[in-house]
């Protein structure tokens, strides 16, 4: 059976998340310069709070499949990986 390749346009999910992450630390970085007039701020805020939503859900996304790889059957049971000293 052939393996489908991802749609056109649609970015694998660790590269939209690189993005979105790259685009947040620009914002804050812009933000924290104080250049921004008060509608320039509010615009970053609010962009910046999307990208946040979308990296954090991304991440839990992420958590998930990692729970879900350790135990497939029991994916809320799954302990964290602890790494060696």
């Amino acid at each position: 059976m052939a393996k489908t390749a991802p749609a056109p346009g649609k970015n694998p999910p660790i590269v939209d998340f690189e993005h979105s992450l790259d685009e947040l630390e620009q914002l804050v970085a812009k933000m924290e310069g104080g250049e921004l007039s008060l509608d320039e701020s509010l615009a970053s805020f609010e962009r910046g709070i999307g990208l946040f939503r979308h990296c954090q859900q991304s991440l839990e996304q992420a958590e998930l499949r990692v729970r879900l790889l350790l135990d497939p059957d029991a994916p809320d049971s799954a302990q964290p990986f602890e790494p060696e000293l």
